[in-house]
């Protein structure tokens, strides 16, 4: 990734909130401070693909985090109608597999070159930050989440994908095995100094996250539950400069 961007590149903001209106009134108070915004499930299922159309319209910069997850086919349909949107980064779940993975990278890379337009990034979901060892050991998974997420991180890469999502605590084992710096890493549950870590089991400061080798911050709640968002965002901003 280019280490020459500016702090307020690495970061992205979660419009986790259920309605357009709602999802305008943190653009326009964070309007010059995120490099990117999040469209995630909630504010995807209640406005549908439009607000995203409107948001790129203006300008804007969107990671739609929808963590496709179902067989090849299915996803690499999905992940070329994000490419059609026009978003810059998209979510697939890397527990999908080699061959579901594999499937959506040929697939938007034809679709991109075939209609002469951006490629997206397709970014894999290791492990959810919201699950710990205790919660994969009741699912039959007996290893840590840090483990897991380093062999789906290495999957991923092989397969062709941007970029994993993981939490902070694995980054360092990602780099060490995969030092290819074009392939990002996108770290959720940031949470400044203080603040609540919510539903979070494996949450990080902006600081330490940076420090590990984070390419992107995902901030949402901080932020979007605050009654002044933009000088909370522009708190964290200023605390990423150099």
């Amino acid at each position: 990734m280019n280490d020459e961007r500016e702090p307020k590149d690495r970061v992205i903001l979660a419009l986790d909130v259920s309605t357009a209106e709602a999802a305008w009134r943190l653009v326009e108070v964070t309007q010059g401070l995120v490099g990117m915004y999040k469209v995630g499930s909630q504010l995807f299922t209640a406005t549908g693909p439009d607000l995203v159309r409107a948001l790129l319209r203006r300008g804007e910069r969107v990671f739609l985090d929808l963590k496709f997850h179902d067989i090849p086919t299915t996803v690499a349909r999905a992940g070329v109608e994000a490419a059609r949107l026009g978003v810059s980064m998209f979510t697939i779940h890397a527990l999908g597999g080699g061959p579901m993975m594999r499937a959506v990278v040929e697939a938007v890379a034809e679709f991109c070159a075939r209609e002469a337009v951006a490629r997206p990034r397709i970014l894999a979901v290791t492990v959810l930050t919201s699950l710990g060892a205790e919660d994969l050991a009741r699912m039959g998974v007996r290893a840590e989440p840090e483990r897991i997420a380093v062999t789906l991180a290495h999957l991923a890469h092989a397969c062709g994908v941007g970029g994993v999502v993981a939490s902070a605590w694995e980054i360092a084992r990602i780099r060490e095995g995969i030092p290819d710096r074009g392939f990002a890493i996108v770290v959720p549950g940031i949470r400044p100094q203080g603040t609540s870590a919510h539903d979070q089991r494996r949450s990080a400061t902006p600081q330490e996250a940076l420090r590990a080798g984070a390419d992107y911050l995902v901030i949402g709640r901080p932020v979007v539950e605050s009654d002044r968002p933009r000088e909370v965002l522009e708190n964290i901003v200023r605390h990423l400069s150099p």
